[in-house]
């Protein structure tokens, strides 16, 4: 159950691209989830049985990585402190790890119900 994403078009037009590229960088860094060490995969909920699969699914360093940094966030949030710059999440740092498999299981989930929902009927010749 991930969130639409405009994140295709705006790629697919260059002028659009242009535009939105400095007020997303703005966003992220307004955000102030980078300043506590975290990806914005972090932030996903675990509220729901597809998002629990998907951090089942996860690599093991991945998924050890993942506790780390909620961890340490948590901790400089209870300090009413921000982590050094060297140890905040660098832009190039934040990428997708648990998007892509929150996908996936999706697809499948789609592909099941619809193979479970499929009738066959014989042709007649």
């Amino acid at each position: 159950m991930s969130q639409p994403s405009l994140a295709n078009a705006i790629v697919k037009r260059p002028w659009l691209y242009k535009i939105m590229k400095p007020l997303s960088n703005w966003y992220c860094n307004a955000a102030g989830y980078r300043k506590l060490g975290l990806k914005a995969d972090d932030l996903i909920p675990e509220e729901s049985e597809t998002v629990l699969l998907a951090l089942k699914r996860l690599p093991q360093q991945e998924a050890y990585d993942r506790v780390f940094r909620l961890r340490r966030a948590f901790q400089a949030s209870l300090a009413h402190q921000l982590l050094p710059v060297s140890q905040q999440t660098k832009p190039e740092e934040d990428v997708p790890y648990l998007s892509p498999i929150i996908r996936e299981i999706e697809a499948e989930a789609r592909e099941r119900s619809d193979l479970e929902t499929l009738s066959i009927t014989k042709r007649k010749h």
